[in-house]
């Protein structure tokens, strides 16, 4: 029997990076208005970026979810990019037409049994041969949950302790068969052996599973688990059980901290430094020069926020029509109607304290001198998630995030479907691969090969905690 190693409690840059499309459904950084941009639902344009994706050595093709579209004014919002077919049903598809990209997908523990997603998503990972990835998310609010008749069942400080049992019974399920399980020729009497599968029993606040798993391990063994909360929470639980977080600190300096702080709280967790890999969400607009970049920034912001788009955004925290405002005249002089902004407008203006907000702002443009429109164009720009410059700019400056490891790689949300990774893929992976810092083909078959991930050792058959 061979000795067990203790996990390494230093981490060790790679000196490599990685790279992953992050194809979202609700967003508002996708430009649909220019003539370039293609279909957001016909499959083409999912089969483009994928396959696109893969001739650059991306490591995973990453599909965002909404379990319902945010409002405006107790309306859909119809201006920005709203709704996407499924991730699992279109991750199958792209799976027959690819051979090395990853394939993750959103799925919510909040709105899912663990027993009937565990068994989709070994599905994905079997037929794809080992490619698939779980991007785990939280629901708790009410609103989402009225899709399922449920409500807000989940209390919010909940969250984390339910998705855990939820991801720790899914782990069982996937280690459920032994290896050796399946018949090895038409000699054998069973097509399976029945001493070689183990049931899995959990019986928790929230659910209770008494489940016999119908699959096998893929080659990688189970899904890699992607994981993006941000809170201390959210951080205790990727380093407890993800194997990469989709981070929100891609700024060189925030970044180096978040590793830090990811790294103390995986080894603090049993695990190794280099246990958990590092993606955050970027947007990259690139030019053959740097004014050509800047001068394609500025086109890419006009198309993101217009006026409609300017004064919308305004509208969701004063929580009132402001049309009759000049979106080139000054913030409004009115006051928001609400306190504080609800879960329907969405994450990214779930929970403001609106009239703060408002008397805060009107000071700031008013100093500033911006407009309705500059003022929304600045706080939405994406600057801190923005790489803008020439191919060899931005290769230099990411070859200093390989090199002192302050990210594992960048997750890219492209500002144009579905020609959005022309220019990353044809100019600046192959000034990566010129200075040495990414890949020059797929380390292998499976995902977990292509991240530098180890195959999960198999759990012991044993009932996660109550939850």
């Amino acid at each position: 029997m061979s000795e067990q190693t203790e996990p390494a409690t230093t981490f060790v840059p790679s000196g490599r990076l990685q790279l992953g499309v992050f194809f979202q459904g609700v967003n508002s950084g996708t430009v649909w208005k220019a003539a370039e941009s293609g279909s957001q639902t016909d499959f083409e344009s999912f089969r483009r970026i994928a396959q696109t994706a893969e001739r650059g050595l991306f490591a995973a093709f990453f599909l965002g979810e909404g379990l319902r579209l945010r409002e405006h004014l107790g309306r859909p919002h119809a201006l920005d990019v709203a709704g996407r077919p499924d991730a699992q049903t279109m991750l199958a598809a792209l799976a027959a037409i690819t051979s090395r990209i990853g394939l993750v997908a959103t799925q919510n523990t909040t709105y899912n049994d663990p027993a009937d997603l565990a068994h989709r998503l070994s599905t994905l990972d079997l037929l794809s041969g080992g490619r698939a990835a779980w991007n785990v998310v939280t629901t708790d609010n009410a609103w989402t949950g009225a899709n399922f008749r449920r409500g807000g069942y989940l209390d919010h400080a909940d969250r984390y302790r339910h998705a855990e049992a939820f991801v720790q019974t899914a782990k069982e399920i996937w280690d459920s068969w032994d290896e050796g399980a399946l018949a090895a020729s038409g000699t054998d009497e069973t097509w399976v052996d029945r001493a070689a599968l183990r049931p899995i029993h959990h019986n928790g606040r929230h659910y209770t599973v008494d489940y016999l798993p119908r699959l096998p391990r893929s080659p990688q063994h189970h899904p890699v688990l992607f994981q993006a909360g941000d809170s201390p929470e959210g951080r205790n639980f990727a380093a407890r059980q993800a194997d990469v977080i989709f981070s929100a600190h891609p700024q060189y300096d925030d970044a180096l901290q978040f590793r830090s702080d990811i790294v103390a709280r995986t080894v603090a967790a049993g695990r190794g430094a280099n246990d958990v890999k590092i993606m955050p969400a970027s947007e990259f607009i690139l030019g053959a020069t740097s004014k050509e970049a800047q001068d394609k920034k500025a086109w890419v912001r006009s198309l993101q926020i217009g006026p409609q788009q300017a004064i919308a955004y305004l509208e969701q925290f004063w929580g009132r029509e402001l049309s009759a405002y000049d979106p080139d005249g000054p913030l409004p002089d009115i006051d928001p109607v609400v306190e504080e902004t609800s879960e329907t407008r969405g994450s990214g203006f779930h929970g403001a304290k609106a009239r703060e907000l408002a008397s805060t702002w009107r000071s700031e443009a008013a100093e500033k001198g911006l407009t309705i429109r500059q003022f929304v164009s600045a706080r939405t720009s994406r600057g801190d998630a923005t790489f803008t410059g020439s191919y060899t700019e931005v290769a230099d400056r990411l070859q200093q995030y390989a090199v002192t490891g302050a990210v594992d790689g960048f997750n890219i949300s492209p500002w144009l479907i579905p020609t959005g990774l022309d220019d990353i893929v044809n100019h600046l992976v192959p000034a990566l691969q010129e200075r040495g810092v990414y890949p020059t083909e797929y380390e292998g078959s499976t995902l977990r090969d292509n991240l530098g991930l180890a195959n999960p050792a198999r759990l012991p058959t044993l009932s996660p905690a109550s939850a």
